[in-house]
């Protein structure tokens, strides 16, 4: 029976770019389908489709839309027209690439819920929920930040620790915080709609589910079986509801109420394939319900708390065909130098970046590749392991056969390569191609990419590659063309290592797939059969021997050391400046040197303690209006909005310097805790910050600071 693979990874929440991280996943699946595409299961070709979408509900693309003055269809259109630069650069194939706005995620996850509310696993109850009283609006769980209950890890988000894993109600954080306005939040009653996860029967279906042979790693299993305990006493009924207002999918014969967002994005692994079966004139339903149909899922460790309990749970009792082929493979994060990746330590990467310095999308993806493994374990970049991995293993190694050994065949041969192999030749070819004990390699490579063991499978190939090149070396094909005597040698060498070449190209191929169509445009091959591979089948060199080739051209450059140095990010500055950066209108001083003053600007004030420092209250603060002082030729009165759900009146001096027009819409910071004080204008009620010189006339002008972008109004500057 030939297999049918329905291959998905995690959904990209559609309010920023990709990261990284995302290249990491969507390149360890894609290498995954690559090889699947190439391999026979009887007499065809195995039948893969990989779908992705982006996840586009929720709070915080509303919010972000509504920052934006556009709707959120409008804002996460602008995201997805971003997408294609990625995939495209880092030749990541999806079939589709959808949303989970669209009209099949709404049908299938309305259809989801009335099943699994008529099989009596949705139950409503009145909750104490967090509520923004600055915004206005009940938050849902990824707007709420503080300590894991758990672990008391900092900075997490209301459902589940990104450090221990844990899930966890938002109610149950430490020193909750609200990410909009970083207000503490208030617990305000609704109504609210669960998946009854605690029900006995979604325990003995886990518990079932999650011990089937092959479904996922054996560690995440065992992780798993604890959040289940003995008898499902750890499992936790699933908010599945939000209140309006709420960017979101409806719902049914609930009025006000919208999907969480964490019930509609896994449907919208189908509502992806759903929709590319219909571009396709595709069954949908007969491709769900065949028995050959697998559903492969690749997940980062950071969400499988949700993966692993409620997602299962929800598509069983909703009677999806899905559920007994579905297999999860769960990896860990891409660290940096063994740390976790910061643009604050200069350490996070940008996959544009990458691109637009002109480096190699099949660096990045062989250099991903050699370091995975099957097992949940995280994946460490280094800047000169990196370098040495790619110039030893693609260069050195590699690309080097071709580049000692095609030109001989163009220049003496024509471009024809023997039509014959020598005995010797032969030997070498079954040397490198079969291990010592016989078996073929190529078997054993490819049970390494199946099983998602892609270092050891590069491991092997360079194996072969070594071999090659023992060859190569021996033989010594410079030499052997300056002798005229020996140039049927010549020939033979060159084409056997042009063959062996060849095969290893078809090894790389998911790996490389731009590197590996360049070669069959070379080598004048319609495409690479892994097939071709198969040594007990004689195709190994008879696919090869009396064939012309065309003109080698240079497949892979090294990587230049230098470009390391200016791939990652730069770090941020320090978290207490970080902030605040000059006004558009103050122009940046020229460059000077650290050691020398500027003129005008006196010296430090004594030092104090942090407890000193605590004492004052900074805060964004966002400029409502701004208008001229009658009667005043220093003073422009500020109307300010500092997250406390009302305005502020501040007066400041620096009418010399700004027209209130340019003010108006711009954040700044602010002394909040500062006492009103009454003044011949009227009363003010805080103290805007700016910069000055302590000698006007060596450096005028007065400039208020300019918090960064993604500062919020009622931030504290710490």
């Amino acid at each position: 029976m030939t297999r049918k693979l329905f291959v998905t990874t995690a959904l990209p929440y559609a309010n920023a770019a990709f990261h990284i991280g995302h290249m990491m996943e969507y390149i360890q699946a894609d290498i995954w389908v690559r090889f699947q595409r190439m391999q026979r299961d009887g007499a065809g070709l195995r039948e893969v489709h990989f779908v992705g979408a982006d996840d586009t509900h929720g709070t915080p693309i509303m919010i972000a839309a509504e920052k934006e003055g556009i709707t959120p269809q409008e804002f996460v259109a602008k995201i997805a027209a971003g997408r294609a630069q990625y995939l495209d650069g880092f030749h990541i194939a999806f079939d589709n690439w959808y949303s989970t706005d669209s009209p099949e995620n709404v049908e299938l996850s309305q259809g989801i819920y009335r099943k699994l509310r008529d099989t009596g696993l949705i139950s409503t109850k009145i909750v104490d929920r967090f509520f923004d009283p600055v915004k206005g609006m009940f938050l849902a769980d990824r707007n709420i930040k503080g300590e894991c209950p758990k672990c008391g890890a900092k900075d997490q988000y209301g459902d589940n620790c990104e450090v221990c894993g844990a899930a966890y109600q938002p109610t149950e954080l430490v020193n909750p915080f609200s990410v909009f306005t970083g207000s503490t939040p208030i617990l305000k009653p609704s109504e609210q709609y669960f998946f009854k996860l605690s029900d006995p029967r979604c325990f003995e279906f886990l518990k079932d589910w999650l011990n089937t042979p092959g479904r996922l790693q054996p560690e995440m299993v065992n992780k798993v079986s604890e959040w289940l305990g003995e008898a499902g006493e750890k499992l936790a009924d699933w908010d599945i509801s939000r209140d309006a207002p709420y960017f979101g999918i409806p719902i049914p014969d609930a009025p006000g109420k919208f999907f969480y967002v964490w019930l509609d994005a896994p449907v919208g692994y189908l509502a992806s394939l759903k929709n590319y079966c219909q571009k396709k004139g595709m069954d949908f339903d007969a491709l769900l319900n065949d028995p050959a149909t697998e559903q492969i899922h690749f997940i980062g460790k950071d969400i499988v708390s949700f993966h692993l309990l409620f997602w299962p749970a929800m598509l069983k009792f909703a009677d999806h065909p899905v559920i007994d082929k579905l297999k999860v493979n769960v990896h860990g994060h891409l660290t940096v130098n063994n740390e976790k990746m910061s643009k604050s330590r200069g350490t996070g990467i940008s996959p544009l970046r990458y691109l637009n310095l002109g480096m190699n999308p099949e660096w990045l993806r062989y250099y991903i590749a050699f370091k995975l493994n099957s097992k949940v374990e995280d994946l460490d970049f280094t800047g000169d392991d990196f370098v040495a991995r790619v110039n030893s293993d693609l260069i050195g190694k590699y690309v080097n056969i071709a580049s000692r050994c095609a030109g001989f065949i163009a220049k003496k041969f024509d471009g024809k390569l023997a039509a014959s192999l020598s005995e010797g030749a032969q030997g070498w070819i079954a040397r490198a191609l079969t291990t010592a004990d016989g078996k073929q390699r190529q078997a054993s490579i490819a049970a390494h990419f199946d099983g998602r063991e892609f270092g050891k499978a590069l491991r092997e190939i360079m194996e072969i590659a070594d071999i090659t090149n023992q060859y190569v070396d021996e033989n010594k094909p410079w030499i052997l063309a300056k002798d005229a005597d020996k140039t049927a040698e010549l020939h033979d060498v060159c084409t056997t290592a042009l063959i062996l070449f060849r095969q290893l190209t078809i090894l790389l191929s998911p790996v490389l797939p731009g590197v590996a169509a360049n070669v069959a445009k070379f080598l004048n091959d319609e495409q690479l059969v892994w097939a071709d591979t198969d040594v007990a089948s004689g195709v190994v060199s008879q696919a090869m021997l009396g064939r012309s080739i065309g003109a080698y051209n240079h497949l892979m450059t090294r990587v230049d050391a230098k470009m390391i140095e200016e791939l990652f990010d730069a770090p941020a500055p320090a978290a207490a400046v970080a902030v605040a950066a000059p006004a558009a209108k103050a122009a940046a001083p020229a460059a000077a040197s650290a050691a020398a003053p500027l003129d005008g600007v006196e010296a430090l004030a004594p030092e104090i303690k942090i407890d000193d420092f605590m004492k004052i209250d900074l805060r964004i603060a966002k400029i409502v209006n701004c208008e001229h002082v009658d009667g005043s030729d220093k003073l422009l009165r500020l109307t300010l909005d500092v997250g406390e759900g009302r305005l502020r009146n501040v007066f400041s001096g620096i009418k010399s310097m700004y027209q209130p027009e340019e003010l108006v819409g711009k954040l700044t910071v602010m002394v909040a805790n500062l006492a009103p004080r009454k003044m011949k204008f009227g009363v003010s009620e805080g103290m805007v910050l700016a910069g000055s010189a302590a000698d006007e006339k060596a450096n005028p002008g007065i400039y208020i600071l300019n918090p960064w972008p993604g500062a919020e109004p009622g931030m504290r500057i710490r």
